[in-house]
């Protein structure tokens, strides 16, 4: 019979020093049949004996020792033990108690154990069918013993029904025993794996919200910054042209800077103060209604002529929607004002349908295309289309047929809750 080893990726994890375990319970049972087969002896009981008592011991303790490799080979050990066991008892002797445990844990241990489930069955069933060969035949060959005529007849079956009885307990124990230790160390590698599964998804998600969360803080640093920037740079290039021929509208420009730097400050605060307490208030959040302000504020920025329209009713959206379109529009201007030309007429318009709010800025383009465009982080486009994916709306940006840049950003009124329609 070739060695099973109980170590296939389809088997039993083997737990930390089962080596030394096996070993240990093999020397400890070996030591016990030594001196089972004195004490036996000793007792008046070792009437099976056919060779001295030196010999049945050595021999017992010898065969336990084959528990070593259990966990090994279980199929090679049980099967080399059950059929020294009937050798034993046939032609030298063996003592019956700690043998008995031996024989017991070879056959629990091929079910407990060993991977190949069908030669495990198969196995088992050919040393039971073996040993109950064995029983039978010693069963006759003890009714023609002078001594059962002396005990009696009715003794003798009573005897042997008692030994069958309690070999098919045996048999049973060691074969249901061992399955049921394999059902559950199956069962619980399953549910093993499953935590490692929910722990590596676990982790996946972490790292998954610890990325959309970094994507968030540099979408909304690039939206403040950007934005004030741009304005600033704009009116500061413009206050330096103006110094020499006219301080008052020099003067206005600075104004315009120092505004413009107090309103990236005051916005820089409420993100700040959003991602350190997301259950804050979020009245200081850009909102639709701030559209006024925000194009005043592009207005005084540059020569642009900046024109807000608002076509339908005060859309009602929640306050991630209203705070995406509001940037969508903060962004437009901001590349309006670097691209379009300082004497663009921008369009920013608002308008509520029934099914959907939708924001546009759009510029004519007339300006001095000569000019070199102020620099920015190309990152405007894509910050505006991950805002809109965020709330389940779209964004349209491109060349307009008669000049000009159009940029579109469309929310379904899906998203408006119920209760506000």
């Amino acid at each position: 019979m070739p060695m099973t080893p109980c170590t296939s990726p389809t088997g039993r994890a083997l737990p930390e020093h089962w080596l030394r375990t096996d070993v240990i319970i093999a020397v400890v049972l070996a030591i016990a049949s030594v001196e089972m087969a004195y004490l036996s002896q000793w007792a008046g009981t070792d009437a099976g004996y056919k060779a001295p008592v030196h010999v049945v011991a050595v021999a017992s303790g010898a065969a336990a020792l084959l528990l070593a490799a259990r966990r090994i080979a279980p199929l090679t050990v049980a099967i080399v033990y059950a059929a020294g066991y009937i050798g034993l008892a046939t032609w030298v002797g063996i003592e019956v108690y700690a043998s008995q445990v031996v024989l017991f844990l070879g056959m629990y241990t091929v079910g407990a154990w060993c991977p190949d489930r069908r030669r495990a069955f198969w196995t088992r069933l050919a040393i039971v069918v073996a040993m109950a060969v064995w029983l039978l035949v010693v069963s006759v060959d003890g009714f023609s013993d002078p001594e059962t005529g002396e005990r009696g007849v009715n003794a003798f079956f009573a005897f042997l029904l008692i030994q069958w009885l309690i070999n098919a307990a045996y048999f049973t124990g060691a074969w249901t025993f061992g399955d049921r230790a394999w059902q559950q160390a199956m069962e619980r590698q399953e549910l093993e794996r499953a935590h490692a599964e929910i722990h590596g998804q676990q982790v996946r998600l972490a790292e998954q919200a610890v990325a959309l969360e970094r994507v968030r803080i540099a979408r909304e640093l690039h939206d403040v910054v950007a934005h004030h920037v741009t304005a600033m740079g704009v009116q500061a290039g413009a206050a330096r042209l103006l110094q020499g021929t006219d301080l008052e509208a020099a003067s206005a420009h600075l104004k315009g800077v120092e505004e413009s730097s107090r309103q990236a400050v005051r916005e820089l605060q409420t993100l700040v103060h959003t991602l350190r307490d997301d259950d804050g208030p979020i009245s200081s959040i850009p909102r639709l209604s701030d559209l006024e302000t925000l194009a005043a504020e592009a207005r005084s920025a540059s020569a642009q002529t900046v024109a807000l329209e608002r076509i339908g009713a005060a859309p009602q959206l929640p306050p991630a929607a209203e705070l995406a379109l509001y940037r969508v529009a903060q962004e437009g201007l901001t590349n309006a004002r670097k691209h379009a030309g300082p004497r663009a007429a921008v369009t920013l318009r608002l308008r509520t349908g029934q099914d959907r709010v939708e924001l546009e800025v759009s510029d004519d383009g007339r300006g001095d295309r000569g000019r070199p465009a102020l620099p920015g982080t190309r990152m405007g486009l894509r910050g505006m289309r991950e805002r809109m994916d965020s709330v389940g709306g779209t964004l349209e940006a491109g060349p307009k047929p008669a000049g000009g840049w159009l940029v579109r950003a469309t929310v379904p009124a899906a998203s408006v809750p119920e209760e506000t329609r």
